[in-house]
């Protein structure tokens, strides 16, 4: 595939806005903060429950996060 989608995120930007700590965030939703760190950097794309686990947990839709 010529093209690759990327998946791009607005997690920090959201976290922040909300006053939640990347180690906050993670116990939230069970993983390891450098996860977390990963994620807002674009160093990883989550699976499909990872995302979804992350908006619940924001209280948000997966394309009010993620996007491409």
């Amino acid at each position: 595939m010529k093209n690759k989608l990327i998946l791009k995120n607005k997690l920090k930007e959201i976290r922040k806005e909300k006053n939640i700590s990347q180690q906050e965030l993670a116990d939230m939703v069970g993983v390891f903060r450098n996860t977390i760190s990963s994620l807002e950097t674009g160093q990883y794309e989550p699976t499909a429950k990872l995302a979804y686990v992350l908006a619940i947990a924001l209280d948000l839709k997966f394309e009010d996060i993620f996007y491409f």
